[in-house]
């Protein structure tokens, strides 16, 4: 059973118990796992259609080779038919050649105008066949050539099949990687998701979005008790996969921060305060290599939810931290090739 087949069942068993028994509070919690599952079986069928779309690339490269092996199967075909057509002219030419030889021989004691006519022939005979020879001799070049370009052909489509089976099995073990990753955080932080804070995979990631309330108070950078909390634990999942890297990226609404303390400047200090911020808290007590934290500011520029409305303000206020697994055999695959 696919990933879709699955969230559809899931949804529809969710919608049959909520309408059956559940209390309205409950209903409300029921319906935004469900949404969760939507959302996540969305991101399955993009990630889904990506692959699509690399492997019909690989598939319209390996019909383009298979046509022109196709070519040159016709070519190598074709020299070998003019070859035995100047083989059996060889061969024809052969024969007269020894039959004027002869005749020749029989003639020596003819007239020696006849002679003489029997030379010229016998001449343009010999020069008629050396013509014919240097013409299969071509052939039989040309034939090695083509040979040496289908071999060639056929190696390179082979090469291709191997590349293509390599890149599909990194992928794949990409795509387990970074559902183990989602599913260890989001085990981690089981008390915080739709409170504040949501986990999501999108293009081989893994995404992190805290929303304002569950970190700062409105216009400041000092990450409360609960953000605290929920910080910590992520900062254990991340303390026990050393292999992954962390950017924290700090967005704000489109509301012009208020300069009144005189300590930042506009929502670009205020999104880069707040992203250092959650980094210090991080490698607060772990053993998080700083080298794979990247603390990037994003202002208002970058927002979910591109409404002048008060609830798409709140929704654009956030911190998303982005956990990206490591892709150096891929990039080694495809420098390799």
């Amino acid at each position: 059973m696919n990933k879709s087949v699955f969230f559809t069942l899931a949804v529809l068993l969710l919608a049959i118990s909520v309408i059956s028994c559940v209390p309205g509070r409950k209903y409300k919690s029921l319906q935004d796992t469900s949404r969760q599952f939507m959302n996540e079986r969305d991101d399955f069928k993009t990630e889904n259609i990506g692959l699509e779309m690399a492997n019909r690339e690989l598939e319209a490269k390996m019909t383009i080779l298979e046509k022109e092996m196709g070519t040159v199967k016709e070519e190598i075909t074709k020299a070998q038919s003019e070859r035995d057509k100047a083989v059996e002219e060889f061969s024809r030419i052969s024969g007269k050649y020894n039959d004027l030889q002869n005749a020749q021989e029989d003639l020596i004691r003819g007239n020696v105008k006849e002679t003489q006519k029997l030379l010229a022939e016998l001449q343009a005979a010999q020069e008629n066949l050396q013509k014919k020879e240097e013409l299969l001799r071509q052939l039989e070049m040309n034939l090695d050539t083509k040979k040496s370009s289908l071999d060639e052909l056929t190696f390179e489509l082979e090469k291709r099949n191997q590349r293509m089976l390599e890149l599909e099995k990194i992928l794949d073990g990409q795509k387990k990687i970074v559902q183990d990753l989602k599913n260890k955080v989001s085990e981690a932080l089981l008390g915080f998701e739709n409170n504040g804070l949501t986990v999501t995979m999108k293009n081989g990631k893994v995404y992190i979005s805290l929303d304002e309330k569950l970190l700062f108070k409105t216009a400041s950078w000092d990450i409360d008790a609960n953000g605290r909390s929920a910080l910590k634990k992520l900062s254990g999942v991340l303390e026990r996969n050393p292999d992954i890297q962390i950017t924290i990226e700090g967005h704000t609404d489109n509301v012009p921060y208020n300069p009144s303390s005189g300590r930042l400047d506009d929502n670009w200090d205020l999104s880069v305060k707040r992203a250092t911020s959650v980094v210090r808290v991080l490698l607060e007590g772990s053993k998080i290599d700083p080298k794979r934290l990247t603390a990037a500011g994003r202002s208002q520029y970058l927002p979910v939810d591109s409404r002048n409305t008060a609830d798409a303000r709140q929704k654009n206020r956030r911190t998303d931290i982005v956990l990206t697994p490591d892709l150096t055999e891929l990039y080694r695959l495809i420098d390799k090739y």
